[in-house]
């Protein structure tokens, strides 16, 4: 075969495999023909199909979050609390119960239930919620020994706060028998009397620089209180709710983007804006929650 014989099929097998291509690239192919090459598919999800995904989630979290308090040194399960006098911890988990990201979680799991109209998505909120509320009630201080126990006890930081106790309330108006009004109370009262505020009491932080706004915060504190005004019926947290949005937004919404910085820090002449999704997430999930209840 001599050069010129190789060259033309050379061109040929070129044209062949080209040819081939532009079936189904961008030049060729409308855009919104083209399907991605993603592991997972976006498609338009079926009901079935979101209520498997539902129940893996719920099977992975109910075998890998604790459900019961056990002794902390024998790691025998505890089930009189209000006799027990020993020294007490949540069962290993790999996901600690009173967080924010529970908080959320929780929250969740009701609305799942209500979704579904599966009792077992509600049963995994109100078992743990009914836990924390017996350890709270039921066993002293000195004896319980898991940090983040303590730390629902005594709020660090909102989120320690807002989250759960949102949650809890929602929880107890679904009809859940357990007595939350202690926590909630204690949630309630760290995050309008204890947790820092700027001048104009916008809820604030103090990390990483002196009086700092991060967009989590409005997810942190507004539910808590707007679901606080609901169960109580006492408008003064409906209006800390509607204030601290109004005052977050004026100092962190970009008129132009339609979308929320992340941090904001008072000293600086100058604020620049670093959008985070997530960030932006909290803010438009704290306005839907506020909404509900207004």
């Amino acid at each position: 075969m001599n050069y010129k014989s190789t060259k033309i099929i050379a061109l040929f097998v070129l044209g062949v495999s080209n040819f081939a291509n532009a079936q189904t690239n961008d030049a060729t192919t409308p855009l919104h023909l083209m399907q991605p090459d993603y592991p997972t598919p976006y498609v338009i999800p079926q009901k079935e199909n979101i209520k498997a995904v539902l129940d893996r989630v719920y099977n992975f979290l109910d075998k890998n979050s604790a459900s019961k308090i056990i002794n902390a040194a024998t790691k025998a399960e505890i089930t009189d609390y209000k006799k027990n006098k020993e020294d007490v911890i949540f069962e290993p988990g790999a996901f600690r119960l009173t967080s924010y990201e529970w908080g959320v979680t929780y929250a969740g799991m009701l609305l799942a239930s209500k979704a579904t109209g599966e009792k077992y998505f509600a049963d995994y909120s109100n078992k743990r919620i009914q836990l924390i509320a017996d350890v709270a009630e039921n066993i002293q201080e000195k004896n319980i020994k898991d940090k983040d126990m303590l730390k629902t006890l005594h709020p660090e930081a909102l989120d320690f706060a807002g989250a759960l106790c949102a949650a809890f309330i929602k929880a107890k108006k679904d009809g859940l028998k357990a007595n939350i009004d202690p926590l909630v109370n204690n949630y309630i009262h760290f995050i309008s009397k204890e947790q820092f505020r700027l001048k104009d009491g916008t809820l604030a932080r103090n990390r990483p620089q002196d009086n700092t706004l991060w967009l989590d915060d409005m997810f942190m504190s507004v539910p808590a209180l707007a679901q606080m005004g609901s169960y109580t019926g006492d408008v003064k947290y409906f209006d800390d709710a509607v204030k601290q949005v109004n005052q977050f937004s004026k100092r962190m919404f970009n008129d132009q983007k339609g979308i929320y910085m992340h941090g904001w820090v008072e000293s600086m002449e100058v604020h620049p804006q670093f959008h985070w999704a997530r960030a932006n997430g909290w803010a438009v999930m704290t306005m839907v929650e506020l909404l509900e209840v207004l």
